[in-house]
């Protein structure tokens, strides 16, 4: 058999008119409240691990001083582990939990869920009761586990709602925007920080810990920690209300419930067209052969066949990108030291070291982790995701190695190069994989198992995050005996670390060619859903029915002006879609003559 087909003329026959004229959207206000209220999440999730990192300073000075030492009390390796890890597990269990929810029930149906668990677990984890340290992280850590279930859960769903919300020309921006709340969310956390400790600090000022060992920790810290962590909830809790006004996605409505009127109803909602609950009329009987084309299950040799080298893509680069990214408290203390924004902590009172560790944070963050993000939003509906992501683990295998190689060099004399080469490892993360891997898994699976599929990618990442939160925190200690954090046993040393971390994103680029290249193509032209033809190879090549039609290859400059979309990025609630037969330039009734349909071979 062979392809004689345009493809655009396949993709307009075989898919749902309803889904083309979403395809073709043009850009209403609508998409950008949808940001907003699907990037609350991450927003919450940003929130809790900046300001985590100094609430436990302020929990070892509270409830782990001990005299004999001689210095401010720290938190144990173990409570420490604890306090941070059940957040990373708990993220990763409902991100799979959740995931498979979201396919089962719909992501509108489970949505509301994960935002109430956010928005009480955050508050609660404020409440922490008791006044002993075993009794105050007991109850710390049961509310962040289920605060990372919470966050867990929102990672498939707003990532599955925003890009089946999306116009087909600018999905890959507002994917990437709705990730990028994670920016608004460091800022929140670190200015809440900041005006804490100054106000507490003013208010009652302390001397330094080697002044007054026990005085320079006031009784109004325990009450700091807590406000800290009970204030992010608010923001996440007052999008609540419009979270439960979203509709069920079309997308969902139409592919997996199967109810094309409904669909229509529900994008009349938010979409501005008179004309749209006209589509719904003459769907249904396409809508049986769509379905019937991805019935298969996420354990089926067909779904292996045509889906398991893009997942075992998504999973392996999120994996890989989050040991490098949550390692990166492996060498913070060494940088803050060295260029004095962080003084010794005996130098300091418990409310003044949490002033400067914020500013210094927040610093980091506005010169590199945040433009990060924004530099993809507006690239990437026009360098692609493959290109972003390839360059990312690019810049971030370079930079890890312009770190290790003269490390004590860095460390101890050139301060300024150290604070470069540390700001341009995370910026080239954020402008790379960090927010690739987020979106490539939202668009390149079929809709009834969109959702499952992003959380199984987003759990791979997970559990590199815990790999590279915990097992390089201890690796990373020094070898020279005497030389550790109190309480951690010998390891490899910093240096070595940023080697294998410099190697293991340069196996990330190895496994950034298992993804395909999604930009300017329709949902379910990537997941094979209308039985689409998204190879590179050339239409007038006889197909060979032993490969995969639907396997994970990049799209050429060529192919994405074919699947590009006619709407010009307008704000204006209107659609865009020509609902007429689609007409044959001279070249494609040149291809089409030298091809007949199947049926005449």
């Amino acid at each position: 058999m062979e392809v004689g087909k345009d493809e655009n003329h396949h993709e307009h026959d075989s898919n749902l008119e309803i889904l083309t004229a979403l395809d073709r959207a043009k850009t209403q206000w609508y998409h950008f409240t949808a940001i907003v209220i699907a990037g609350m999440g991450f927003f919450t999730d940003a929130y809790d691990l900046f300001c985590i990192t100094t609430v436990t300073k302020l929990l070892g000075r509270i409830y782990y001083y001990n005299p004999a030492l001689k210095q401010p009390g720290i938190l144990p390796p173990n409570v420490a582990a604890a306090v941070n890890g059940v957040a990373l597990c708990g993220t990763l269990a409902g991100q799979l939990f959740f995931g498979w929810l979201g396919d089962k029930l719909g992501r509108k149906r489970v949505y509301g869920a994960t935002l109430k668990l956010m928005v009480a677990c955050s508050i609660a984890s404020g409440l922490s009761i008791g006044t002993s340290a075993k009794a105050v992280m007991t109850t710390l850590c049961f509310f962040r586990f289920w605060l990372g279930v919470g966050i867990g859960g929102d990672y498939p769903l707003s990532a599955i709602i925003m890009s089946e919300y999306a116009n087909t020309r600018t999905r890959g921006g507002f994917i990437a925007a709705v990730f990028s709340m994670q920016g608004t969310g460091i800022l929140a956390g670190a200015g809440v920080s900041i005006i804490l400790a100054a106000a507490f600090n003013n208010a009652n000022p302390r001397q330094s810990f080697n002044e007054d060992p026990l005085g320079s920790t006031p009784p109004e810290a325990d009450l700091v920690w807590r406000l800290l962590l009970m204030i992010g909830a608010i923001p996440a809790g007052m999008t609540y209300y419009w979270r439960m006004k979203m509709p069920e996605t079309a997308r969902y409505t139409a592919l997996v419930a199967g109810d094309v009127k409904q669909a229509a109803l529900d994008m009349a909602k938010v979409l501005a067209n008179t004309e749209i609950d006209q589509l719904a009329e003459f769907e249904q009987l396409k809508l049986k052969k769509i379905k019937s084309a991805s019935e298969f299950g996420l354990f089926s040799r067909e779904f292996a066949r045509k889906h398991g080298r893009q997942l075992l893509g998504t999973t392996s680069t999120w994996f890989l990108l989050d040991i490098a990214f949550y390692s990166q408290n492996l060498f913070q203390k060494d940088i803050f030291t060295a260029v004095g924004w962080l003084p010794d902590a005996g130098t300091m009172s418990a409310l003044e070291e949490m002033f400067r560790i914020s500013r210094a944070q927040a610093l980091i963050a506005l010169c590199s982790t945040v433009p990060g993000y924004w530099f993809t939003v507006a690239t990437i509906d026009w360098l692609g995701r493959f290109t972003i992501q390839l360059l990312g683990f690019s810049m971030m295998t370079a930079f890890m190695f312009g770190l290790s190689i003269p490390y004590y060099a860095l460390r101890d004399g050139q301060h300024v190069t150290f604070l470069v080469l540390y700001g341009f490892t995370f910026f080239f993360a954020n402008f790379g994989p960090n927010c690739t891997t987020f979106i490539i898994p939202a668009e390149i699976f079929p809709a009834r198992l969109r959702s499952t599929c992003h959380g199984i990618s987003a759990a791979a990442g997970k559990a590199g995050a815990i790999v590279g939160a915990f097992g390089f925190h201890y690796a990373a200690q020094s070898s020279t005996e005497g030389q550790q954090d109190p309480g951690y046993p010998t390891g490899i040393g910093v240096r070595t670390s940023l080697i294998l971390l410099g190697i293991i994103n340069g196996i990330g680029c190895l496994c950034t060619f298992l993804v395909p290249e999604t930009m300017g193509v329709s949902l379910e032209n990537l997941s094979g859903e209308t039985d689409i033809v998204t190879s590179s190879r050339s239409l007038h090549e006889p197909r060979d029915d032993a490969r995969d039609i639907h396997a994970p290859t990049r799209i050429t400059r060529s192919q994405k002006k074919t699947h590009a979309v006619t709407a010009d990025y307008m704000p204006t609630p209107s659609i865009d879609f020509d609902g007429g037969t689609p007409r044959m330039t001279r070249s494609q009734n040149k291809c089409a003559s030298h091809h007949p349909p199947a049926d005449q071979h």
